[in-house]
């Protein structure tokens, strides 16, 4: 326990005592938070296991400091888990600004107030560098954002609400 989370940080010996060969490049880190509660647990890329649970709160909220920290405490940079989570915490893995922001995407320079371009551009500038103060990088990012994997539900929820959107409203598809 330290500031209102209970963590485990020796994985190895969890995985010794739980009687589970442990081999990071099989499990990757989930972390979901809610206004009730921030956990942080392991999941099987194969779904062979059960779900280890390593990290809960129901104090935290989703910021910049308790992300940095909750990583910190469960040492993350010696395990280097692919982290899958919601594209709020992804922006606060990366450094960025949360809200209504002009520059939320992670991946490019999607401006987000062009709204007139929105379906008819094609492609936006990748996102090189995470400079501090352009393009709404407020922090240092905490992990390499190639060690992110989005979770297909956000990805397939977020295609079909933008496909709808795209549609012509007049048209008997509509």
């Amino acid at each position: 326990m330290d500031r209102d989370l209970c963590f485990c940080n020796d994985i190895k010996g969890l995985f010794h005592d739980i009687g589970i060969q442990y081999d990071s490049s099989q499990w990757y880190l989930f972390i979901n938070t809610s206004i009730y509660s921030f956990k942080a647990v392991l999941l099987h890329t194969l779904n062979m296991f059960p779900s280890i649970p390593i990290a809960h709160s129901v104090t935290m909220r989703e910021n910049y400091d308790n992300v940095a920290f909750i990583l910190d405490r469960i040492k993350y940079n010696e395990y280097q888990w692919l982290i899958c989570t919601d594209l709020k915490v992804v922006a606060i893995l990366n450094g960025l600004q949360s809200g209504y922001t002009k520059f939320m995407c992670f991946l490019c320079i999607w401006n987000s107030r062009m709204k007139a371009e929105h379906y008819t551009r094609r492609t936006w500038p990748l996102r090189e560098t995470y400079k501090l103060g352009s393009h709404n990088v407020i922090h240092e990012p905490l992990i390499n954002r190639d060690k992110i994997i989005l979770p297909n539900l956000h990805i397939k929820l977020g295609i079909a609400k933008q496909f709808v959107k795209a549609l012509d409203r007049n048209k008997p598809a509509y």
